[in-house]
């Protein structure tokens, strides 16, 4: 049975328990919306103001990206393009996870999306490179992830002084190294080697002499090529497929 016919339904209890899956992760993440609010006041952002774009937006490294550029007079069409730069990077991930979200509906599908993040795209990729098609991590993780970078703003609008540099702590760390243990846990082989190595190499390039924040899509899209070009053989594919039949 194709995973193509196969049509998922998230299930409650397992929204839950990747809920308090990622709940660790969302304590650092509080941090860094503490930050977020901090700067967004010192810039002269409303509180009310400040918390609303966390909520709408909820896209960390673009608001603090868009924080820096505020001002009496802000230059829109610059804004865009720096944002737009930063979060490029979701449009290889929701790529990436079109395996697992094309057959359900698009209001589900695109619902889903609005909770990615970089922490619970790691784990549904992980979990799915393994046999197992987990979409409950993006709902729940991200739904975890979402409160606490809404909590984190509204601690740092009106108690910013209690941490006005996460960095100081190494906290900034904390989601590199989350990451790098999930892309460490995953299956290895000669394909996904040759790709992480060289997403890294063309990273670093990129980072060393191309414009700034355009590293990260220049390291996945040259990882993707590889990816692209060298296939899998047809069975490696039978497990997820598996998985997805017995449920």
């Amino acid at each position: 049975m194709s995973v193509a016919s196969y049509s998922y339904k998230l299930q409650p209890h397992k929204v839950r328990l990747e809920f308090f899956r990622l709940l660790p992760i969302s304590l650092f993440v509080v941090a860094f919306g503490a930050a977020f609010g901090l700067a967004a006041t010192q810039k002269g952002l409303p509180p009310l103001e400040a918390i609303l774009m966390s909520t709408t937006v909820f896209a960390g490294a673009s608001q603090f990206a868009a924080i820096d550029m505020w001002g009496g007079e802000v230059s829109v069409l610059p804004l865009i393009v720096v944002v737009f730069a930063i979060n490029s990077r979701h449009l290889l991930m929701g790529a990436s996870l079109y395996p697992m979200l094309k057959d359900i509906s698009p209001g589900k599908r695109y619902g889903l999306l609005l909770l990615l993040t970089d922490a619970n795209w790691a784990v549904s990729a992980q979990d799915y490179q393994n046999g197992k098609r987990n979409l409950e991590v993006i709902l729940g993780g991200g739904l975890v992830l979402w409160l606490a970078w809404i909590v984190g703003t509204w601690l740092g609008v009106y108690f910013g002084g209690l941490l006005q540099n996460p960095k100081s702590l190494g906290l900034d760390m904390v989601l590199g190294c989350f990451l790098l243990a999930m892309a460490l846990g995953g299956r290895k082989s000669p394909r996904v080697l040759v790709a992480w190595t060289v997403a890294a190499v063309a990273s670093l390039a990129a980072w060393r002499w191309l414009p700034a924040n355009t590293h990260v899509v220049v390291g996945a899209l040259a990882g993707g090529a590889i990816g692209f070009f060298w296939l899998e053989p047809k069975d490696v594919e039978a497990p997820a497929e598996a998985e997805e039949a017995a449920q």
